[in-house]
């Protein structure tokens, strides 16, 4: 807003001041949906909601659990096999032991064996006990199913025969970690028990320590070692190890014989009211953190909370109770597209507005996971996104919800399908029933039928074809049921950014760049939109997009760059593609070197080959690549060796490569292995996930590996990591097609002209020449408003107009401007960004207000009062 009186300078300073002055924003949970899990167990979604319109909404999500319901049960959920140091995602702990909805719970070692740092009792065992922490809670079920969140000690002894010798036991499967307050080390002087549950090779590494052992089994000594670890491997399930360094090691040494019988007895005990447990007490425990809430209020934080990130924004795990004990509350607030996440401080608001009694904070961030089974499904899935989409962490443990309840009669059915469509989008929806306790039985036999509340779209025979935006009900019947599925259509005013990621931005006749498009909508949900329901236009450039793959025809004469602009229902973004160079490494179709295959660790079997007749590219040549991974432990590596290791040349310095990958959904680790002109290894990733089937070009960032030229591409290459190998595929098959190097273009010059206008003057000159304005600049309401087609096009930009929509285009250098007549927001780069003034359409222009040219094309403004100018240069 440019005022009469005022130089540009000082006319924007009073509304960050004004806002500054305004009132602290007030929230309140809102509640979005609520389904039922099982009997006694039920999803619900809350809207974190602030008076200030202008902040992002936050999710949470709570599995809520009656533990009055006898057929509801608490569990910890733990690593692969029972294992407390192979972590697992949620879902696959979830699946592995018949959870209905689950969450993760303990923070844990990254750097270590990845065993939680508090205690963990899964169906009445001490699994792993507590660390010598300060502040840290946990959260507990009683065996007469009363919840407990306290802070715990371990107490425990080893006894030699019948009190011939004892010695304290400090834990049981416990990583190395530095004790509080006095900064020790766990693992001195300390004697320490590993059980089966403890799968790491090393008992425990990192510890400083040399250790002395002692393996028992059915509570008589069948093995020692001294100054060593064991040679066992395995620990069996009816025995454990005693790790002992120094003074422990000594006891071992001196009290311990083969064929001594040993007794281990260990409690956990109260910190806040000296209580001790024996771990059959207990149906579950899991660790956590700081006390969030206590008594319904706010609890001052149990121990310090950089560590967890918790003056910042994040995902959140949380876990409370009711003040009668008879509810649980299994929490997680999401942090993905839109959607920031929220402090500790916000957490406990949002706790304490839930109405949790009591709470403690989890693991957070990128560990925080909800699943859930949706009603009359048979397996959990996602309830929300994770910090990376799809993708879950493997973490330590976690909180699960089972069910015990018998099977029952028919109780209903439920329409089963997304409820989030874009324009032109077709997907399938499916009946299935549950019975009289929420548990899922087969629909076999039922006979739907369909019905649509209002006409968004078509539906025949279970498939939906959404035709326009607007939110529909969707109905199914089947005898004397019915259920109702609400689904929405969305629509461009819901759209806050839309962005292409194109597979190559380099502007060439003839070549194919894949360009999926993204939208995050003003909600904070991030979703990809379908091919389908995308509109192209083109500048620069003549091409055609089928199935998500833009195939450039011809390229017009003289231009720097191209733009592919994609469109949902009106709203738009842009690749911009410029002239570099492109030029094809390997296409497969007559090599002359040879392709062989090697395998990490040597077990690893495959093969790498050069081949015809696969899917899609029959006619074609391709690497194909297969590997075994079934034989071997530990990270495993399948190598396609390109020239007996020699590799082939790369010309110049290429910023970029795009290769196609048939995909096999395997979720393993797709790199490449280069060496450059210092003779130095480089290693690439293609793609940090194969998350896909089906033939996909993949492009690579070559600058930012820092690759020296003129280099070699020596191997292709499939990693299945250690840590993450329950969420990979052991055995695969992918190929390899049609690797193209990219090489930088020349920048992109914009015009920057110097522009002088006067108010209410057709008169202006441009780098001093005079020209005529087609209408002068006019101050309205204090806003002056610049003619927008003069200045667009002195500045070398294209503008073009859509009256349908009164739209307004400019696209300059990299840069696309999209403008509604009389509308509050505008595009830049896809982007919407709110405006204080709208463009206004007179005698047949459009005006726009100074400020766009200022800020959004990249140029200075300068405002002189006394003669009112306008300079912009």
């Amino acid at each position: 807003m440019l005022a009469l009186s005022a130089p540009l300078s000082a006319v924007w300073v009073a509304v960050p001041v004004a806002h500054a002055a305004a009132q602290a924003p007030t929230y309140k949970l809102v509640l979005k949906s609520e389904t039922v899990v099982t009997s006694g167990a039920r999803h619900k979604s809350y809207a974190w909601v602030s008076s200030d319109a202008r902040e992002s909404t936050e999710m949470m999500h709570v599995i809520q659990i009656d533990l009055n319901n006898p057929y509801v049960q608490l569990n910890a959920l733990g690593g692969q096999k029972g294992s407390v140091t192979f972590g697992q995602s949620v879902t696959a702990m979830a699946k592995g032991t018949g959870a209905v909805a689950g969450i993760n719970a303990d923070v844990f070692g990254t750097s270590n064996e990845g065993a939680p740092i508090g205690a963990q009792i899964t169906s009445g065992q001490l699994l792993v006990s507590t660390s010598q922490l300060k502040g840290m809670y946990a959260f507990a079920v009683t065996k007469d199913r009363k919840p407990m969140i306290d802070e715990f000690t371990f107490n425990g002894t080893v006894t030699v025969g019948q009190g011939v010798a004892t010695f304290p036991l400090a834990g049981v499967n416990k990583s190395t970690y530095r004790t509080e307050p006095d900064n020790g080390y766990s693992h001195v002087d300390k004697l320490y028990m590993y059980t089966s549950a403890w799968t790491a090779p090393d008992r425990p590494k990192g510890s400083g320590t040399t250790p002395t052992e002692a393996l028992v089994v059915d509570g008589i000594v069948t093995e020692i070692s001294n100054g060593k670890p064991l040679a066992t491997t395995v620990i069996p399930a009816n025995g454990y190890i005693l790790r002992g360094h120094r003074l422990a090691a000594d006891f071992i040494i001196n009290k311990l014989r083969v064929g001594d019988t040993v007794q281990a007895h260990y409690e956990l005990q109260s910190l806040t009211n000296g209580k001790t447990y024996d771990q059959s007490q207990f149906e579950m425990m899991v660790g956590g953190h700081t006390l969030l809430v206590e008594n319904g209020k706010a609890a001052a934080f149990s121990r310090n909370i950089n560590g967890v990130s918790g003056s910042a924004d994040r995902a959140r795990t949380a876990v409370g109770y009711s003040k009668d004990g008879s509810t649980v509350y299994l929490i997680t607030v999401e942090e993905n597209g839109g959607r920031d996440g929220v402090s500790l401080k916000d957490m406990q608001l949002m706790m304490t507005d839930l109405g949790v009694w009591k709470g403690v904070n989890l693991d957070g961030g990128g560990s925080t996971t909800m699943v859930s089974r949706p009603l009359g499904d048979f397996s959990v899935r996602l309830t929300h996104p994770t910090f990376y989409g799809t993708t879950q962490r493997q973490v330590s443990n976690g909180i699960g919800v089972f069910t015990t309840a018998p099977a029952g009669s028919i109780k209903g059915i439920v329409a089963s399908g997304p409820q989030t469509l874009f324009i032109g989008q077709e997907t399938n929806y499916s009946l299935k029933a549950y019975d009289t306790y929420y548990n899922p039985i087969d629909p076999n036999g039922l006979k739907p039928s369909w019905k649509l509340s209002s006409s968004i779209g078509a539906f025949n025979e279970g498939k939906f074809t959404a035709a326009k935006t607007g939110k529909t009900t969707l109905t199914v019947t089947a005898g004397q049921a019915s259920a109702d599925i609400a689904v929405e259509v969305i629509g461009q005013e819901q759209i806050e950014r839309l962005t292409i990621e194109p597979g190559s931005t380099v502007l060439k006749p003839g070549s194919t760049i894949s360009v999926p498009v993204k939208a995050r909508l003003k909600d904070g949900r991030e979703l990809s939109v379908p091919a389908s329901a995308i509109k192209w236009e083109f500048s620069g450039i003549t091409a055609a997009v089928s199935g998500g793959k833009l195939t450039v025809n011809t390229v017009k004469e003289g231009v720097a760059a191209g733009y592919a602009i994609a469109r949902y229902d009106g709203f738009g973004t842009v690749a911009v593609l410029s002239s570099g160079t492109e030029k094809s490494l390997e296409n497969f179709e007559n090599v002359a070197y040879d392709i062989g295959f090697t395998g990490l660790p040597a077990q690893t079997f495959g093969t790498a080959a050069i081949v015809t007749g696969i899917p899609e590219r029959e006619s074609s040549k391709a690497l194909n690549l297969a590997y075994d991974f079934t034989v071997g432990s530990g990270s495993r590596f399948a190598y396609a060796v390109l020239n007996g290791g020699a590799g082939i040349a790369l010309d110049g310095a290429p910023t970029s490569m795009t290769m196609d990958v048939l995909g096999d959904n395997s979720m393993n680790w797709l790199r490449a292995e280069f060496i450059d002109a210092d003779g130095k290894q480089k290693f690439v990733t293609i793609a940090r996930m194969i998350d896909w089937s089906g033939w996909k070009t993949v492009r690579v960032d070559l600058a930012a590996s820092n690759i020296k030229g003129p280099a070699r591409l020596t191997k292709l290459y499939v990693v299945n990591l250690e840590e993450d190998q329950d969420e990979r595929e052991l055995q695969g098959e992918i190929a390899i097609d049609d690797i193209t190097l990219q090489y930088p273009p020349a920048p992109i010059t914009i015009k920057k002209p110097n522009i002088v206008m006067n108010i209410g003057k057709t008169q202006a000159k441009v780098d001093g020449a005079a020209v005529k304005l087609p209408a002068a600049p006019f101050m309205k309401d204090g806003v002056t408003y610049l003619p927008l087609r003069f200045v667009a096009e002195v500045m070398g930009g294209q503008i073009d107009w859509s009256n349908p929509e009164k739209r307004v285009r400019v696209l300059r250098g990299d840069t696309m401007l999209e403008l509604w007549v009389d509308g509050k927001d505008m595009s830049l780069n896809g982007v919407r960004q709110p405006m204080t003034s709208a463009p206004i359409l007179k005698n047949g222009s459009v005006y726009v207000p100074v400020r766009i040219i200022s800020e959004q094309l990249g140029q200075k403004v300068d405002w002189a009062s006394a003669d009112k100018t306008i300079t912009i240069h």
